[in-house]
C-alpha cells in the first residue's frame, strides 16, 4: 500500500470506530465489573493506527472498504504505467525531432557553403572592376591633359619640346585604350558573375522555402500529435479513476462497522450490580425489586442510521461529522 492509500485508509477507518453505535457499545462487555476488556480493545484498536496498518488489512480483508482501497491502489498504478508510456513516446518523438533538425542543419549547410562561395567571388570581382575603372578614369584624364599640353604648345619655336609632347600624348592614348579595355572585361567578368549569383540565390531561396515548409508541417504533426497523446492519457486517466468512484460507491458504511463489531466483541453480558453482603449476615441480598440487573435495553430506541447513502456524493459525512480530521 502506498503512502497516500495508508493515510486514507487511516482516516477511513478512524472515521468507522467512531461511529461505532449502542451496538458496539453492547457488544464490548464483560460480566465482571472491574474488567475493562471491552474499552481496552477498543482503545487499543484506535492508538495503533499506523502501527497495525497490517493488521488492519487483514481483518478488514473481506470489508467493503478495503476492496476500494484495493481498487484504487490498482488504478494507481495503472496511471503511473500510463504515464511512463507516455514519457517513453515523448522521448521517442524528440528523438524524432532532433533527426529531424540535423537533416535540414545538413542541407542548409551544403547551400550556405554555395553562396558564401559566390559571395565571395562577387566581392572580389567588383573590387576589381571599381580598381580597373578607377584606373581607366584615371588614364582617361592624363590623355586629355596630354592634348591640351600639344594644343598650348602649337605656337613653340623649339621642335624637340612639341616632339616630346606628341610622344607623350601617344603614350596616353595607348595607355587609356588598354585601361579602357580592360575595364570593359571586369566589366563584363563582374555581370557573370552577377548572373551566376543570382541563378544560385534562386536556387538557395527554393531550398530555403522547401525546408521551411517541411520543417512547419514536421513542427505542426508533432505539436498536433503531442496534444492528442496528452488529450489521450487524460481520458484513460479518467477512465481508470471512474473504476475508483465505482468502487467506493459500493462501500457500505453499515456493513464495514457491522463487520468490525462481529470481528472484535468481547461479550454481550454486562457487568451485574454489586450486591449489599451483611457482615454478620453472610447471606446475599437479593436484588432490589423493580431495579434491574443489567441495562435496560429496552429504554433505548433504536440504532440510529447514517443519512448518507453509499451512492450520496457528500459520502464522506454522516450526520454532521466528517471523516477528514478537523
Amino acid at each position: 500500500m502506498t503512502c497516500l492509500g495508508v493515510v486514507l485508509f487511516g482516516l477511513l477507518l478512524f472515521g468507522t470506530l467512531c461511529f461505532l453505535d449502542l451496538q458496539a457499545y453492547f457488544s464490548h462487555q464483560s460480566p465482571d465489573i472491574l474488567s475493562t476488556i471491552g474499552y481496552d480493545s477498543i482503545i487499543h484498536h484506535l492508538n495503533n493506527g499506523r502501527k497495525n496498518c497490517k493488521e488492519f488489512e487483514d481483518f478488514l480483508k473481506e470489508s467493503t472498504l478495503k476492496r476500494a482501497l484495493e481498487v484504487f491502489k490498482q488504478q494507481v498504478d495503472n496511471v503511473a504505467q500510463c504515464h511512463i508510456q507516455l514519457a517513453q513516446t515523448l522521448r521517442e518523438e524528440a528523438r524524432k525531432l532532433e533527426e529531424f533538425r540535423e537533416k535540414q542543419k545538413l542541407q542548409r549547410k551544403k547551400t550556405e557553403l554555395i553562396m558564401d562561395a559566390i559571395h565571395k567571388q562577387r566581392s572580389v570581382q567588383f573590387k576589381k572592376t571599381m580598381d580597373a575603372k578607377k584606373n581607366y578614369e584615371q588614364k582617361c584624364r592624363d590623355k586629355d591633359d596630354a592634348e591640351q599640353a600639344v594644343h598650348r604648345s602649337a605656337n613653340l619655336v623649339n621642335p624637340k619640346q612639341q616632339e616630346k609632347l606628341f610622344v607623350k600624348l601617344a603614350t596616353a592614348k595607348t595607355a587609356a585604350e588598354d585601361s579602357d579595355k580592360a575595364y570593359m572585361l571586369h566589366i563584363n567578368t563582374l555581370d557573370k558573375v552577377r548572373e551566376e549569383w543570382q541563378s544560385e540565390h534562386i536556387r538557395a531561396c527554393e531550398v530555403f522555402e522547401a525546408q521551411e515548409y517541411e520543417r512547419i508541417n514536421f513542427f505542426r504533426n508533432a505539436l498536433w500529435l503531442h496534444v492528442n497523446q496528452l488529450s489521450k492519457q487524460c481520458v484513460t486517466s479518467d477512465e481508470m479513476y471512474e473504476e475508483v468512484r465505482k468502487s467506493l460507491e459500493m462501500c457500505s458504511i453499515e456493513k464495514d462497522i457491522e463487520y468490525f463489531v462481529n470481528q472484535r466483541k468481547t461479550g454481550q453480558t454486562p457487568p451485574a450490580p454489586i450486591m449489599y453482603e451483611n457482615y454478620y449476615c453472610p447471606q446475599k441480598n437479593a436484588a432490589p425489586s423493580g431495579k434491574a440487573t443489567g441495562m435496560n435495553l429496552a429504554r433505548r430506541g433504536p440504532l440510529p442510521i447514517p443519512k448518507s447513502l453509499p451512492d450520496d456524493p457528500d459520502y464522506s459525512l454522516v450526520d454532521d461529522y466528517s471523516l477528514i480530521y478537523q
